[in-house]
C-alpha cells in the first residue's frame, strides 16, 4: 500500500498471539477516526480461517483497545463481500450487532457465479454479435498505457469529472509487484484499441476493476465481446466474476444503466457493507460469551 502514502496517513495494525501473527488491519487516520484503508476496494479485518469466533471477538476487542490507547474515537469499517473468502466470515457483522455498529453505507456488487451455466441476454448476445462481424480481436497483453490515456481517463473526465483511483504509474507499479494477479484485456479494431478491462484476480473472484470502451462501443460491441471471452474462457473456473458496484451518492443510486448492462451477463446482486461505531463501545463485547 506504501505507492497511497502520499494520501493517506497509514494507522494499520497487526495481530500476534504469543508472539504469532493471527490477523492485520489495513487502515489510515483522520482526525481522531480510524478507516478500513480508503486506498484499498475492500477492507475488514484478515485473519486466518483457522481463528474460531472467541479468538476473532478477542482479536477485534484489542484491536479497538489498542487504537483507544492511542486517541482515536471512531472506527470506519468496511468489509470484505462475502464472495472473497474461501470460507463463511460473518464474524464481523455479528460484532457490528453487539456493539450498535450504524449501517452506514450498503453497496450492491454485481457478481456471476461461474460454476452455474452463464446465460447472456439478448442485448449481450447480439452485442457479441456485432463485435464477431466487425472483427475485434481480445488481447492480454498488460499494455496499460493506452487503455489508460486515450480511453478510461478521457471517459471518467467527461462522464464523471474524474479520474481514476490509481494513476496509470501507480497501476503498472502494482502490476510488476503483481503480475499473475492484476491482467489488462484489450479489445482491437485493425490494430486500433477501442475498449479495455483491468482484471483483479484473486483465488475465489475475478474482478473488473476498470471496463470503458471509446464511443463506438455499443456500435461495436466491444465490451460484450470482451466480458463474453473472460467469462466463458479466461475464467470459467474461477468461482465468481465481479463486475463490481453501480452505486451512486454514497449508496443511496444505482446507475441502471450499469447495472442493466451487468445483469445481461446474468450478474446478480451481494452486498458489502460499511459500519461506524464509537471505538470505546468494545465495552459491549465483554461477558458475550458464556
Amino acid at each position: 500500500m506504501e505507492y497511497h502514502q502520499d494520501r493517506f496517513q497509514d494507522a494499520s495494525v497487526m495481530v500476534f498471539k504469543n508472539k504469532k501473527l493471527i490477523a492485520v488491519f489495513p487502515s489510515n487516520q483522520k482526525d481522531k477516526i480510524i478507516f478500513s484503508h480508503q486506498g484499498l476496494t475492500y477492507g475488514g479485518l484478515v485473519y486466518s480461517s483457522k481463528l474460531k469466533f472467541q479468538t476473532v471477538l478477542d482479536c477485534f476487542k484489542s484491536l479497538l483497545l489498542f487504537y483507544e490507547s492511542e486517541g482515536y474515537e471512531t472506527l470506519n469499517l468496511k468489509q470484505l463481500p462475502s464472495i472473497y473468502s474461501k470460507v463463511p466470515n460473518a464474524e464481523l457483522d455479528f460484532l457490528m450487532f453487539l456493539m450498535d455498529a450504524q449501517l452506514s453505507r450498503r453497496d450492491i456488487l454485481s457478481v456471476v457465479k461461474l460454476s452455474e451455466k452463464v446465460a447472456f441476454s439478448k442485448d449481450r448476445k447480439d452485442g457479441v454479435k456485432r463485435a464477431i462481424k466487425n472483427q475485434l480481436v481480445v488481447k492480454n497483453d498488460d499494455y496499460f498505457d493506452d487503455f489508460w490515456n486515450t480511453i478510461l481517463t478521457p471517459n471518467l473526465k467527461e462522464k464523471h469529472d474524474a479520474l481514476p483511483v490509481h494513476s496509470l504509474e501507480e497501476i503498472k507499479f502494482l502490476h510488476a509487484r503483481f503480475p499473475k494477479q492484476i491482467k489488462q484485456f484489450n479489445v482491437y479494431r485493425n490494430d486500433k484499441l477501442v475498449a479495455g478491462t483491468t482484471v483483479f484476480i484473486s483465488d475465489q473472484v475475478a474482478h473488473s476493476q476498470y471496463i470503458s470502451g471509446n464511443e463506438n462501443n455499443n456500435q461495436l460491441g466491444s465490451l460484450d465481446f470482451l466480458h463474453d471471452y473472460l467469462l466463458k474462457t479466461v475464467f470459467k473456473d474461477k468461482p465468481f466474476f465481479d463486475f463490481g458496484i453501480s452505486n451512486e451518492n454514497q449508496g443511496k443510486n444505482v446507475n441502471s444503466g450499469l447495472q442493466y448492462w451487468k445483469e445481461g451477463f446474468g450478474a446478480r446482486a451481494i452486498t458489502q457493507d460499511f459500519y461506524t461505531l464509537p471505538i470505546r463501545n468494545h465495552l459491549m463485547l465483554n461477558g458475550v460469551m458464556l
